[in-house]
């Protein structure tokens, strides 16, 4: 089974799904959207990471100079941060179960994400087995840019599907993610045959996908009676692509 890294884990998350949920996002993806709003999350590896603007020249970094892991440590200013940790599975579900209460009164629950969760299925789906053994909700963040014998893993143990739509013309779809998008729509007409919860979530990217596209999407969505919910551009994913040291 491939372990994969976890890069960041949010708790009391209000924007991934419904009710409050912590949020476990994995390292890795095979799209290249060039608005990614998580760049720390695109390489299966573990990446250092350094933040100017938060530098504060103490000079304690520089006592370190043969490991990121300590410099990112000792850094009073948080200015050093690293990318990607892998944890055993009791260790993350200590994590995830501390909040049941929460996820309980609110219907909330864990949610994984990436990067690419979808990439490591039998992981995903031991860690989506052991929640749902406690009681928690599990929902699923992807692209759906995999083969759908990942998400067949993954099904049994998953109550919604948020199922990112980007474009749908093929050719825009290729410039803005570096790939195709027709296994994604295949997967997503094989979720629906499969009776899987779904919420489409569109990011809405200016003078890329916000015009006619953004209304076709929409359409296509009303077609098969698919929920959705329209993702607002920011431009976090900028900085923290900067900041990072190794790719």
């Amino acid at each position: 089974m491939k372990t994969p890294l976890i890069f960041d884990l949010k708790r009391a998350s209000t924007v991934d799904g419904p009710g409050l949920r912590t949020t476990v996002f994995f390292k890795g993806c095979n799209l290249n959207c060039f608005w990614c709003h998580n760049p720390e999350g695109k390489s299966p590896e573990v990446q250092a990471a350094f933040f100017a603007e938060k530098c504060i020249s103490c000079g304690v970094c520089q006592r370190f100079h043969d490991s990121d892991v300590e410099r990112a440590e000792q850094c009073p200013a948080q200015a050093r941060r690293i990318y990607g940790r892998k944890y055993k599975t009791k260790e993350l579900m200590r994590i995830l179960k501390a909040d049941l209460p929460y996820y309980q009164a609110t219907g909330g629950g864990v949610t994984f994400s990436g990067g690419e969760c979808m990439l490591y299925p039998e992981a995903l789906a031991k860690l989506a087995r052991e929640c749902k053994k406690c009681g928690i909700s599990v929902a699923i963040d992807t692209a759906g840019n995999v083969p759908f014998s990942n998400f067949e893993k993954a099904l049994p143990y998953t109550d919604l599907f948020l199922y990112d739509i980007k474009c749908l013309d093929p050719d825009l779809h290729r410039r803005g993610t570096g790939d195709s998008n027709a296994l994604i729509l295949e997967n997503l007409d094989r979720l629906i045959l499969s009776g899987a919860k779904l919420l489409i979530r569109i990011p809405v990217i200016p003078n890329f996908n916000d015009g006619d596209e953004l209304r076709r999407i929409e359409q296509f969505c009303r077609d098969r009676a698919l929920s959705y919910e329209l993702l607002p551009y920011h431009s976090t994913g900028e900085g923290k692509g900067a900041a990072l040291l190794s790719n």
